[in-house]
């Protein structure tokens, strides 16, 4: 009878012990994906005075929902727009910058894109020439 309860004692116990490293153990991180169809955009020569605007499509190609944290241009001479809904899984999106050509020169100009995916955050660059 003894050896009895003390083998449900012990069973009991390494029972416990398991259940306790299992609620332990942090779940996952689940991360989003994005892939860019192009991360560079060359207007090539464009007029003074005579804004563009860059299109940079994407897709998630993971099993989460890619949520856009914010998108900040490098200077005040660009104006990002972009969805501010998640992209489900297997969805594309995009990313409207407006480059305003005011002033003459070659120009690079950089887009900061923050996200919830494994890479984080990625940069977009504009570039070209300005010409009168």
């Amino acid at each position: 009878m003894k050896t009895r309860f003390f083998t449900i004692l012990i069973l009991l116990f390494a029972f416990m012990l398991n259940m306790t490293e299992c609620l332990a153990q942090k779940p996952a991180n689940i991360t989003s994906g994005i892939e860019w169809t192009e991360k560079t955009c060359n207007f090539g020569k464009i007029p003074q005075g005579n804004p563009v605007i860059a299109e940079f499509h994407f897709k998630n190609p993971s099993m989460v929902p890619l949520i856009i944290f914010a998108v900040n241009p490098s200077c005040g001479c660009t104006i990002a727009d972009y969805s501010k809904e998640p992209i489900q899984p297997q969805k594309t999106g995009v990313i409207k910058v407006t480059f305003d050509a005011k002033d003459t020169g070659y120009f690079q100009k950089s887009i900061a894109v923050d996200t919830n995916a494994e890479e984080g955050s990625e940069t977009l660059i504009i570039k070209g020439e300005v010409i009168k």
